[in-house]
């Protein structure tokens, strides 16, 4: 199942297929159909795009593929290999199928757990690794937000997936494909979809930016 729309050189988001012949179009290919993280991924491209490549109009496709971590990864060096599995998964996919994709897209959320004056306390994150299927590759994060201890016991201790118990906390279902955890720990001021943007916007970086990042 995939998901793909365009964003014309307007910064406008349209749904479905508005190519313009005269344009090339960069293709960016998503590791999730998931609305958060596909609609996380616009709303990064709205703004590096024209930075990106100026004569080009973007399409954004979203393929399901593993993650290869588990269901809520426990710590930041997991987060970061579920981001960067599911991107590496896309550019096989590409390979096998012979996609024309020029951008691969990895999104992981998941929890690090640090220590503060001896006091346990769990981060939400949300991590994103891009690629360009070459062997270039760079990571990006959104930064973190301390959870509840009741709410980060339920993962870290009971094993429920995060998803679920952040449904039972909010008494909701199905939060993850909106808001997420990020809104309900946030009142809505930063969503699932907003922590997905800052860190593909970050992880976009060393493209849209080359020079800094020159022999690094």
């Amino acid at each position: 199942m995939s998901n793909s729309a365009f964003l014309p050189r307007s910064r406008v988001l349209f749904c479905g297929s508005l190519e313009s012949q005269s344009m090339k179009t960069i293709t960016i290919a998503v590791g999730s159909t998931r609305v958060p993280k596909l609609n996380g991924v616009w709303e990064a491209i709205a703004v590096i795009g024209p930075t990106l490549d100026p004569s080009a109009q973007f399409k954004v496709v979203g393929e399901d593929v593993p993650s290869g971590v588990g269901h809520t990864p426990v710590s930041r060096a997991e987060s970061m290999a579920g981001a960067r599995n599911r991107a590496e998964a896309l550019v096989q996919m590409a390979r096998r199928n012979n996609k024309n994709w020029s951008y691969f897209v990895g999104l992981e959320g998941g929890l690090d757990v640090i220590f503060d004056n001896g006091r346990k306390m769990v981060l939400l994150e949300s991590w994103a690794y891009v690629t360009d299927g070459s062997g270039a590759g760079a990571f990006g994060r959104s930064g973190g937000i301390e959870m509840p201890e009741r709410l980060a016991a339920e993962v870290l201790d009971r094993g429920i997936e995060l998803s679920e118990a952040v449904d039972a906390l909010a008494g909701g279902r199905g939060l993850r494909n909106a808001q997420g955890a990020w809104g309900v720990l946030t009142k809505n001021l930063m969503t699932r979809q907003d922590a997905f943007c800052t860190a593909v916007t970050a992880a976009f970086a060393r493209f849209f930016n080359p020079t800094i990042y020159r022999n690094t």
